[in-house]
């Protein structure tokens, strides 16, 4: 295949403007990382239901008031596990998830029979799976992210280490996916999966062991994480159940018949293409975190 200039410039511009926007979100302050992951919150919704519809097009008889509720709803869950941090004056975006997700759940029967729409227990199945896969997950990632936050009753932050957990977590999605990538490019012939025909077992296998043991040697000597075994820990978690979504995301573009979730990033896809490993690695992580510390 001839080099294409025009197709390498898009991709690369793309990517860097991603690079760019994910640091500035995770690293500013929590109110930037909050905004980042409720950006990416309704734009995996967004994709999520146009997949949907198209491997089951009764799903597109839901009303207006059904599409727009469930997103909300997960979005109230996210509000509901913030911490005094985000506290504005005397609002609490922790109760406001709370007393607004009620009324969501209070008024979304009655608004579809309003509509007279008579939206069927499938259509309900795939909106609660939507909630489940991306507004669980992401809610999870706040919750990490509040969890190494010391906060005032009024709301001061007097100790912040909660982006160790989720930056160990996605540094280690993005390692295992560069190092799977090269290990199979240069040593995979073993399909790993019909699902996604240029996965390797010699790519996956490399790709997690690599990762492990840079995200572990560089957090442990380098950065100074001395959680040895929660570095090894993340890093697995990462590893196996990134891999899973990145297979169930696959699974899901194949029913539906296309190449890309969305057109966001021009040659890269869309948010779930991107963040796919994240859905599924953040709820294990988020157990492990809870469990052991």
């Amino acid at each position: 295949m001839a080099f294409n200039f025009a197709t390498f410039k898009t991709r690369s511009l793309s990517a860097i403007l991603f690079v760019v926007v994910m640091l500035a979100g995770l690293l500013l302050n929590h109110w930037s990382f909050f905004i980042l992951f409720t950006i990416i919150h309704f734009g995996c919704w967004y994709e999520y239901r146009r997949l949907v519809e198209k491997i089951d097009p009764a799903y597109k008889e839901i009303s207006l008031f059904h599409r727009a509720v469930v997103p909300l709803l997960g979005f109230c869950l996210m509000l509901y596990v913030t911490n005094h941090a985000f506290d504005i004056g005397s609002l609490s975006l922790h109760s406001l998830g709370w007393w607004l997700g009620l009324l969501l759940v209070l008024i979304l029967p009655l608004g579809e029979l309003l509509l007279a729409r008579k939206t069927g227990p499938r259509q309900y199945f795939h909106s609660l799976f939507g909630f489940v896969y991306i507004s669980l997950s992401w809610a999870l990632m706040i919750d990490l992210r509040c969890r190494g936050m010391a906060v005032t009753p009024g709301g001061r932050v007097i100790f912040d280490a909660g982006l160790i957990v989720p930056l160990v977590l996605i540094a280690s999605i993005w390692i295992n996916d560069t190092m799977a990538y090269i290990v199979g490019s240069l040593i995979g012939k073993t399909p790993f999966s019909p699902i996604s025909p240029k996965k390797t077992w010699e790519g996956t296998i490399g790709g997690a062991i690599l990762a492990v043991a840079v995200v572990t040697l560089v957090g442990y000597y380098l950065v100074g994480v001395k959680e040895a075994w929660g570095l090894i820990a993340i890093s697995s978690i990462a590893a196996v159940f990134g891999t899973l979504g990145d297979l169930f995301e696959s699974k899901l573009k194949r029913m539906a018949g296309v190449k890309d979730s969305g057109t966001i990033l021009p040659g890269h896809g869309g948010f779930l293409d991107r963040f796919d490993s994240l859905l599924f690695a953040t709820p294990l992580t988020w157990l492990y975190f809870v469990l052991f510390y």
